[in-house]
């Protein structure tokens, strides 16, 4: 099965599309400038690696209203008064990879504790692209980051949308999300035609309009275990035994 590392690359695949494009935040290369330009757009952005799984490097940087900077990596917290100072702070923590700056999205909370959502999408027997679930991460409390292995907890769509929709709504919604996950499949596809699935980590903004903050070309299926409904998990095991690697006989 094909693997995309690169965060850029697919995110220029998928501004590629018209569609797709609206629901992709700006995101850019890191650099001093860039860095700084956005700050001055948007007031809050994440920097992450651009080759990077489980949260892992991803640091909150904001423009404070009454002036001055604060980044958040992990736990820690630190403000500053000036953006030059910032700045050197922020390089002396941050691992020296490629890094991307993404504009941050004031995410949807629950109980407090801000989320996101976890969009499976696989190719079916069939080989076409089909969403086979939809989870929702909760952030631990003093972390940037809702991945389950940085700390976040695994929680059902329908209880952390339940705050903000009805019954109703949140079936809307969930169609919506499906739709979206199966045309980033596709999307995807005219430029790695080998992929087979894909997890796409969607934040809800405020206005509850979703965004793809990025697409993970080796999602992990186990985080599905925890619902309560487990066909869920028993029919991506079985899309992806249809598509996985057959072994020749000796």
């Amino acid at each position: 099965m094909q693997r995309v590392v690169s965060k850029q690359r697919k995110t220029e695949v998928l501004l590629q599309s018209e569609k797709l494009s609206l629901h992709v935040p700006d995101t850019r290369v890191y650099t001093k400038d860039s860095l700084k330009a956005m700050l001055d757009q948007y007031g809050m952005l994440y920097i992450k690696p651009d080759s990077g799984t489980f949260g892992n490097g991803v640091i909150k940087v904001q423009k404070l209203e009454e002036g001055g900077y604060r980044f958040q990596s992990g736990t820690r917290v630190q403000t500053h008064a000036a953006y030059d100072a910032m700045f050197q702070s922020l390089e002396r923590i941050r691992p020296k990879k490629r890094y991307l700056a993404q504009k941050g999205i004031h995410l949807l909370r629950h109980r407090n504790r801000r989320f996101d959502l976890r969009v499976m999408v696989q190719r079916n027997p069939a080989g076409a692209w089909e969403t086979t679930g939809i989870i929702g991460r909760l952030s631990h409390p003093s972390k940037i980051v809702t991945n389950y292995h940085s700390g976040g907890t695994i929680t059902p769509f329908e209880t952390l949308l339940g705050s903000h929709m009805d019954a109703a709504a949140q079936k809307e919604f969930r169609s919506r999300l499906e739709k979206l996950g199966v045309q980033t499949g596709e999307q995807l596809a005219t430029r790695w035609p080998r992929l087979k699935e894909i997890g796409l980590d969607v934040a809800v903004d405020t206005a509850l309009k979703p965004w793809i903050l990025e697409v993970n070309t080796k999602p992990d299926p186990y985080i599905f275990r925890k619902l309560q409904d487990k066909g869920i998990f028993r029919r991506m095991r079985r899309y992806a035994a249809a598509y996985a690697p057959k072994r020749s006989a000796r």
